[in-house]
């Protein structure tokens, strides 16, 4: 698979707080937005029916939630025939991207342009690097049909709460989230649970997630949601539009 090139970092994309800029850099910016989307879109068409794995990029092979991982993106990958979508990084990406090539199912990433930490795993069978991160948020859930979360940082719980609030304002409906990690996400399902008791959210916007660690459990869960909600299509790509 050869390595596409990526674009530089650059630098002066994270001065926002210097306000509006000019016009030029304010259109440029509108177009380089327009252009990362059409390019993620074009990239993941034909990926097929995907489940969207988030989770931290710093677990190594052998780390318990690495193996997780692995193992639930394998199960998907044989059980229900669907694709393993990830951020395409090392870490828990990596691990549910292997998981899923191991077990003869489709691999794909979208991966994010950084100075550290984020380059494309070795076991995707197709790859997309993207800019911005609010667009490759938006690709990683408009091409799938559930989520599964892992353990994970500051972005993992980004991906994890804005999935959330995108199924409780209806955005997007009987997604189901399977959380992994149980013990590591204690402290936060007792601070949901929190949240419910003192009315900022609703008990029923919690009904589409499942606490578990068994890769099982969280398959069939996926897939009575995912069969009794949605039809589930396959496109094909088209030649003269240079598809594949």
């Amino acid at each position: 698979m050869s390595k596409p090139s990526q674009p530089p970092v650059n630098r002066n994309e994270s001065f926002w707080l210097e306000g509006p800029k000019s016009r030029t850099y304010e259109l440029g910016f509108a177009l380089r937005v327009f252009w990362e989307m059409f390019k993620g879109l074009r990239a993941l068409h034909f990926t097929g029916p995907a489940i969207t794995v988030f989770g931290s990029a710093r677990f190594k092979e052998g780390h318990r939630y690495y193996e997780l991982a692995r193992k639930v993106s394998a199960h998907i990958a044989t059980d229900l025939k669907l694709t393993i979508l990830t951020g395409g990084g090392p870490g828990v990406m990596e691990a549910a991207n292997r998981g899923a090539r191991e077990a003869g199912g489709k691999s794909v990433g979208c991966n994010i342009l950084l100075p550290h930490e984020q380059v494309e795993n070795p076991y995707l069978d197709k790859f997309v690097t993207i800019r911005y991160f609010f667009i490759r948020k938006v690709l990683l859930v408009k091409y799938s049909y559930g989520f599964v979360i892992l353990p994970g940082g500051f972005g993992t719980m980004d991906e994890f709460f804005e999935t959330l609030t995108l199924i409780q304002t209806r955005k997007i409906e009987d997604f189901p989230i399977v959380v992994m990690g149980t013990e590591f996400f204690k402290p936060l399902r007792d601070f949901i649970a929190f949240m419910a008791e003192q009315g900022t959210i609703s008990p029923e916007d919690l009904d589409l997630i499942l606490f578990t660690d068994d890769p099982e459990e969280a398959v069939t869960h996926i897939r009575k949601y995912l069969f009794e909600n949605y039809r589930v299509v396959k496109r094909k790509p088209s030649w003269w539009l240079f598809e594949r």
